[in-house]
């Protein structure tokens, strides 16, 4: 597709990094280090008039007052580690703007200038002082407490803020109720959360322990990066790192600073993660590694921009696991147990976001023990559980988004389902994750809009494809059998949910058709045809190429195996012309395997044979049927594979896993009615060798143990680096293995002929609903 301006965009945006200069100016931090008195009058006082340190960023706010007499940020920052007073959320509110302003006057009657600065900037406040008492405004977390705080400084120095009495003392009372029930809540007196808290809206409170403030500082001098509360601590409590961190950012930036500096790592994996969301990343690809390897690079040096904020760390152990670094989840052991959300800022503030994105970490399991991630997921899944109940969750984006996590683990989602979701939500959810202070205002709409654009553009792509599969479903008069089950659109669905590029369409094609074959062979096997039936076409797809004088033994026969004749040479003969290579007939032996097991079947059931739970899994990896859709789109995804690869045993162990994964998770599902038909399965076979002492209901419950077993290691050999089988192949193993789990996770949808007609519908033929999806 053509991805035009809108990528162009975007990719100069994933460029900027560490260097991007061009952070919009913060009035609220601005105002703050302008606050910041000369080193010599902070240290020893004297009779010399006082001075400011940073007269330059004075001169900004007296330059950069708006006509309404307010101060305000033209782009929405990003929330620190605690939010910030002065950070506006995407709407702009216009408490940001009062926090901005008050600060503002404050800086600027502090050095007894810009009299009338002053007076416009009351003026203001006065006006909108009711948005202060709104609770229907948005704000960031800290306004409640800090600008009432402000208010009181002002007062103080004497400032006639032109607001009723009533109002005032509403507001400053409001600030004493919410500190009080803050103190009540059992999980945080005398916390560490508490004190963090605290010591990130230090500005403004000024009756502080400033050196109890002083032990959140970071290498690089800062407060929680925040220029704001890094010079309300200078302010205070002279320290010369804090002031070479503020002199940095003057050197850096000007006469203005940013809202936190640097916001690059957290800032960063935002914008990727939101790239894969919206299904539109892997237009950004050298983009993304390089964000991607940076962040590796400070992961392994354990940087505090990662690992002292729970959601970056939390998103970058994610991001970079499922991209195939080396990352221990022993390195989140220090969010391992509940207390380390309630004794930090995000459990003061009950920070949603912060849990949700590390309880998304806990699911990227890839060993079989993982204590660390296991009880990450325990306790983050207790507390949104626990949130969803609130009052605040009714009708909140934010809750619905914690829901459908909760709900649909990302192994049992499909990819274009989630990137449909997340264009139509765009505005409640992916927004939100972009107020990144070096955006400009118009990036979300680039994002929205290349997101929108190959979205439709697939769609339609998709639409055409499944009318030719219809067209060869007739032509090979598969929908004359009446014992098969019609299952293209399931297949053709699972392909186009996954397989993405639209340059991989042999691929979705293969998949769709080898799908349906494999559907119609099992039926025939099942319930449709007899034992003469099944030998002849057993025997013919054994003789393939050696059938000089055909004989079928019915119509059927002649039907299904002319069908997977005619089919396998065709796209055998495609993808021998991308291998270079003849691979037809390795084509064929899969065929071939899978009849031979099928058969295997029929006998044991014939005769009544129980088989191990050994004998019964090691045919039923086969059986399964995921051989001829997944091993030959291999030969299809672009990477030359030598014979010696493909038939290899990381190669042999990736389709072992993905099949049992998936033979079990069905399995689950279907053991009560295969049993009324005489059939055993693995938990039928389990409660059978127990001799008794365990029920059907029971080895179900067992059976997720192998289950998650499965699909961890699966994981693993996916995303690890090495091995001779290239990453576009394993993951045709992965995205199998996610299908399975969409159709078996929330009972039988594949056997349903209605139960997932809905999300077909979705990613094929409904077009994305819009109305609301404006940023």
């Amino acid at each position: 597709m053509q991805r035009g301006r809108s990528s162009e965009v975007l990719r100069e945006l994933l460029r900027a990094r560490e260097e991007a200069v061009d952070l919009p100016a913060s009035p609220y931090d601005t105002a703050w280090v302008a606050m910041v008195p000369q080193q010599q009058q902070q240290q020893h006082g004297g009779g010399a008039p006082p001075s400011p340190r940073f007269p330059q960023c004075v001169a900004w706010i007296l330059q950069n007052q708006r006509g309404d007499g307010s101060w305000r940020t033209s782009v929405a920052p990003p929330a620190p580690a605690a939010a910030k007073p002065g950070s506006p959320p995407a709407t702009g509110s216009t408490r940001a703007a009062l926090s901005s302003t008050l600060a503002c006057v404050i800086a600027l009657a502090r050095w007894d200038t810009g009299r009338e600065n002053v007076r416009r900037g009351l003026e203001f406040i006065g006006r909108n002082i009711w948005v202060a008492m709104d609770e229907q405004q948005t704000a960031a977390a800290g306004f409640i407490v800090s600008f009432p705080a402000m208010l009181r400084l002002a007062i103080d120095m004497a400032l006639e803020v032109p607001v009723r009495q009533a109002d005032l003392r509403a507001i400053l009372r409001l600030q004493d109720l919410t500190s009080k029930a803050q103190s009540q809540d059992a999980g945080l007196i005398c916390s560490g959360g508490r004190k963090t808290y605290t010591a990130n809206i230090s500005e403004g409170l000024g009756n502080l322990d400033w050196d109890e403030v002083m032990k959140f500082q970071r290498k690089n001098g800062s407060l929680f990066n925040s220029p704001s509360t890094t010079a309300a601590a200078l302010i205070h409590n002279y320290d010369a790192k804090a002031l070479q961190y503020l002199d940095m950012l003057l050197d850096k930036f000007g006469s203005a600073v940013p809202v936190t500096y640097p916001v690059n790592i957290q800032c960063q994996l935002h914008m990727v993660d939101v790239l894969e969301k919206m299904g539109i990343s892997r237009y950004f690809v050298d983009e993304i590694r390089n964000i991607l390897d940076m962040t590796y690079s400070c992961w392994l040096q354990r940087d505090n921009e990662i690992m002292l904020d729970m959601e970056t760390c939390g998103m970058a152990f994610r991001m970079l696991r499922l991209n195939g670094y080396d990352v221990s989840s022993d390195e989140l052991s220090h969010f391992a147990e509940p207390s380390s959300f309630h004794n930090s800022p995000q459990g003061c503030l009950n920070d949603t976001r912060s849990l949700l994105e590390l309880h998304k970490a806990s699911k990227v399991t890839i060993l079989e023990k993982e204590v660390t991630l296991d009880n990450i997921g325990s306790w983050t899944g207790c507390l949104l559980k626990e949130q969803l109940l609130s009052s605040e969750a009714k009708g909140n984006p934010l809750f619905e988004e914690v829901e459908y996590v909760l709900d649909f683990p990302f192994y049992t989602m499909l990819d274009r389902l989630d990137h449909k979701r997340n264009i139509e939500h765009f505005d409640i959810t992916s927004c939100q994750m972009l107020e990144s202070a070096y955006l400009p205002c118009n990036s979300n709409e680039e994002i929205m809009a290349l997101g929108v654009r190959d979205f439709s553009c697939s769609q339609s792509i998709y639409q055409e494809e499944l009318q030719q599969l219809n067209s060869w479903v007739k032509e090979n008069r598969l929908d004359q059998l009446q014992f098969a089950r019609q299952k293209l659109d399931y297949f053709y669905f699972s392909a186009a949910a996954t397989i993405l590029p639209p340059e991989l369409s042999d691929v979705r094609i293969l998949w769709a058709k080898n799908g349906v074959l494999t559907t119609v062979v099992d039926d025939f096997f099942d319930v449709g045809g007899s034992k003469e039936e099944l030998e002849n076409l057993v025997a013919l797809v054994e003789r393939w190429d050696k059938n000089e004088k055909t004989e079928y033994y019915c119509e059927q026969v002649e039907i299904v195996f002319s069908a997977i004749y005619t089919s396998t040479n065709q796209l055998g003969s495609k993808a021998s012309a991308v291998q270079g290579r003849d691979v037809t007939k390795h084509l064929v032996e899969i065929w071939q395997e899978l009849l031979r097991s099928m058969m295997t079947e029929v006998e044991w059931r014939q005769s009544q044979y129980v088989p191990t739970a050994e004998e019964y899994m090691e045919n039923a990896v086969v059986t399964f049927a995921l051989g001829p859709i997944v091993l030959p789109a291999l030969y299809l995804v672009g990477p030359k594979l030598p014979d010696s690869v493909v038939r290899s045993q990381e190669c042999s162990e990736l389709f072992r896993l993905m099949s049992k994964c998936g033979r079990l998770l069905n399995d689950v599902q279907s053991y009560e009615r295969e049993g009324a038909q005489g059939k055993m399965n693995s938990v039928s076979l389990l409660a059978v060798h127990s001799g008794g002492s365990v029920s059907l209901e029971e080895a179900a419950r067992d059976t997720q143990k192998p289950i998650e077993r499965c699909r961890r290691e699966l994981l693993r050999l996916v995303v690890s680096r090495g091995g001779a089988l290239p990453r576009p192949c394993r993951e045709l193993f992965w995205k199998m293995c996610k299908v399975c789990y969409f159709f078996y996770s929330h009972g039988d949808g594949f056997s349903s002929p209605t139960a997932k007609a809905g999300a077909v519908d979705a990613v094929i033929h409904e077009p994305l609903r819009l109305e609301a999806a404006t940023c």
